[in-house]
């Protein structure tokens, strides 16, 4: 088809109109518009486009600055509406940290309930907030100080030093020989000391990337040692094993429905592996409900039992004890773990038991977790990322190099000889994952990772169910440290495992990460500012921290634009972790707590979601699991009453050191030490945010 152009234009009376004309071709049977005009082309170029018939002609300056000038007032209007949301969202946040400082519950309340802790006041609540508001509008008056003398070339800190100190010119000159002879030289021995210990655990994190890459390069994964999928001609000939499946809980009413309907789903004969619904509740109502989701898949034809301990003891440990310890079990091979909020998908144990076939050694094999919830707020997604490096790189690297990581507690496959072999379950920590993975690596078992096997689960969505989380996760270690340090040393394991257990898997990744993260960057950094005579190097604040940081978020690329909140939000997790391991190292009260990780159930409305699009004549599979909202409904109401109603807190550490660290970011702009300034006062705004507790899920 020849080239047709037409212009679209003109008037009534035969006035060519000036407007925008449009030039459109049809060079194939798609209609695209090639180019727009504009009114400000002269005049003798327009009417000779008009007058020719359409014919083409090239844009002008005039016709593309036309365009730009339209995608800038495009792009502008965006930015001022991002701007009124920005300014929208920080009248809320500052409100919601008003209401919160108001409300006056601590970390240090006993009860949820309790309106005012021990010693507070409502007015002395009210000077609180009033004090951190101030300290905040002081600091950004400082930010504006700080940009002025910079581009004035003032020198502040030489201006107020030239100001005469009269009468006490003798006392400050005292106190500045007091700190250069005796405060900076301890203050820069510990600094160094932390700088040396910040670098062994970057190069250890650096080390571990490479091996990842070079793992993802070389396309290495662990392999079957033989054929073990049934033959397409023969299903029935492939290698079934008796297997095992426990489901540890307690008081989880929130996701009990859709673990227990995916354990029952799996993909492998029903005649050779059995469900244990291991409850731990101590609530009545939850104890009956998941009692009458076991009996409901009983009627299906599942092989599930539930048992309920009359003595609680040893938390989840001493659940699985005792579910080993029936009599039935000699008769399984294998047994799987899965924590209630996991959802296994049905072929999980036709991807991972096939390994242990001819394979005598192999004691466990561990797969990948993956959130359905890791987008729903900030807190979980700063979660996603470090988990996604634990299990890309640290256990991908440990599971390929070195046969042995930390076991999950959960989505994993054990050899039940070699749990026999290594002791069985013990309550002596909160950590009996890693405790059965240490003492069964011990006795020369070794360990497979599964990449490419991936098990769903949900990601804590408050701070306070991270908080209580992060803090059973590190003072573990630290306990089981003290306890099986004599058994690694008397162990016949080679020197190089032993040299791996003791100063990679325990005191760097354990004891010196939360030590040096905690002083060098909550401690130090701030008391340099009071104590110039004492320095900590731009590179140690800034740049390796950076490139740390950036490698952390490299096996979750998505995640690239929460770089710098995930580094803050890490430093400020230090506090947690810090504490922690103290208290699991000198066995304190607190190294024994337990507290299970709150749900939100957001696994099971994506179990509902995936019933709702699943083929009729699948949907009788999981007829078992769909939830009664009759009955839940009414239970709800009844329970209404008795329910306790959530409330954010506020921490009291985090907040101590928020101030600390906006001070000393106020007393860094007199130096003019820019990169310390603004990682000062940056990292003091995260930890008056967590302190606050306006990170994760927020509780009207």
């Amino acid at each position: 088809m020849a080239p047709w152009t037409g212009l679209w234009g003109g008037r009534a009376g035969g006035e060519a109109y000036r407007g925008t004309p449009v030039v459109v071709k049809m060079d194939n049977p798609n209609w695209s518009i090639s180019e727009i005009s504009s009114p400000e082309d002269d005049d003798e170029e327009f009417l000779a486009a008009a007058g020719a018939g359409g014919g083409r002609r090239k844009g002008g300056r005039g016709k593309n600055a036309k365009q730009i000038t339209w995608v800038l007032l495009l792009k502008a209007h965006r930015a001022a509406g991002c701007l009124a949301s920005l300014a929208s969202a920080a009248v809320a946040l500052g409100a919601a940290a008003r209401r919160r400082v108001a409300d006056g519950r601590t970390d240090a309340d006993a009860d949820a309930g309790a309106v005012v802790a021990a010693g507070e006041s409502p007015v002395l609540r009210s000077s609180f907030y009033a004090f951190i508001r101030a300290f905040l509008v002081l600091s950004m008056l400082l930010l504006a100080v700080e940009l002025a003398a910079h581009l004035n070339g003032w020198n502040l800190a030489a201006s107020a030093l030239s100001i005469p100190i009269i009468g006490v010119e003798s006392l400050y000159g005292s106190w500045l020989r007091f700190r250069a002879a005796y405060l900076a030289p301890l203050l820069q021995f510990l600094t160094d000391a932390c700088v040396v210990l910040f670098l062994i655990q970057s190069a250890d994190r650096l080390i571990q990337c490479l091996g990842c890459f070079y793992i993802k390069v070389k396309r290495i994964k662990p392999q079957l040692k033989s054929t073990a999928l049934p033959d397409a001609e023969d299903p029935d000939a492939g290698y079934y094993p008796m297997v095992l499946v426990q489901i540890p809980m307690c008081n989880e009413k929130e996701v009990y429905q859709q673990s227990i309907a995916a354990v029952c789903n799996l993909d492998w004969p029903r005649s050779n592996f059995l469900v244990q619904v291991l409850d731990d509740s101590d609530d009545p109502t939850t104890q009956s409900l998941i009692r009458e989701e076991v009996a409901r898949w009983q009627q299906t034809g599942a092989r599930i039992l539930y048992r309920h301990r009359v003595l609680r003891d040893g938390y989840k440990a001493g659940n699985l004890k005792s579910a080993m310890s029936c009599s039935y079990v000699k008769d399984y091979e294998f047994v799987a773990i899965f924590d209630a909020d996991f959802q296994p998908n049905p072929d999980f144990l036709k991807r991972t038991v096939p390994h242990f076939k001819d394979n005598d050694e192999l004691g466990l094999v561990q797969a990948r977790w993956s959130f359905v919830n890791k987008d729903e707020n900030l807190l979980t997604r700063l979660q996603n990322i470090n988990l996604c490096f634990h299990f890309e790189v640290e256990q991908q690297v440990n599971g390929i190099f070195l046969n042995f990581f930390g076991f999950n507690g959960t989505a994993g496959v054990w050899r039940i000889k070699a749990l026999e072999d290594s002791g069985g379950w013990l309550e002596r920590t909160t950590v009996e994952d890693m405790d059965i993975a240490v003492r069964a690596h011990l006795h020369g078992w070794k360990f497979i990772y599964l990449n490419d096997v991936e098990c769903q689960c949900e990601l804590p969505e408050s701070y306070e169910a991270y908080r209580k989380q992060q803090h059973r996760w590190h003072s573990g270690p630290m306990q089981l440290f003290r306890l099986c340090i004599p058994d690694i040393i008397k162990s016949q394991i080679s020197v190089w495992k032993k040299a791996n257990l003791i100063f990679l898997f325990f005191l760097l990744r354990k004891l010196i990460l939360p030590f040096y993260s905690f002083t060098l960057f909550c401690i130090i950094l701030p008391m340099t500012m009071f104590v110039p005579e004492a320095e900590l190097p731009d590179w140690v604040v800034c740049y390796i921290p950076a490139l740390m940081s950036l490698l952390n978020i490299l096996p979750s690329p998505k995640s690239f634009p929460f770089i710098i909140p995930y580094l803050l939000f890490e430093n400020t997790m230090s506090v947690t972790k810090f504490n922690a391991m103290i208290s699991g190292l000198f066995q304190l009260g607190s190294a024994y707590e337990w507290v299970v990780t709150k749900k939100s159930g957001r696994s099971s409305e994506g179990d509902l979601i995936a019933l709702a699009v699943t083929p009729k004549e699948l949907r009788h599979q999981k007829t078992g699991s769909a939830p009664d909202f009759d009955a839940i409904i009414k239970e709800q109401s009844g329970l209404k009453k008795d329910t306790k109603k959530k409330h954010n807190r506020i921490y009291k550490k985090e907040l101590v050191l928020s101030l600390l660290l906006l001070t000393a970011a106020a007393r860094s702009l007199l130096t003019k030490q820019g990169i310390h300034f603004y990682f000062l006062l940056f990292q003091g705004i995260s930890f008056l945010l967590v302190g606050l507790d306006l990170i994760g899920e927020q509780v009207e």
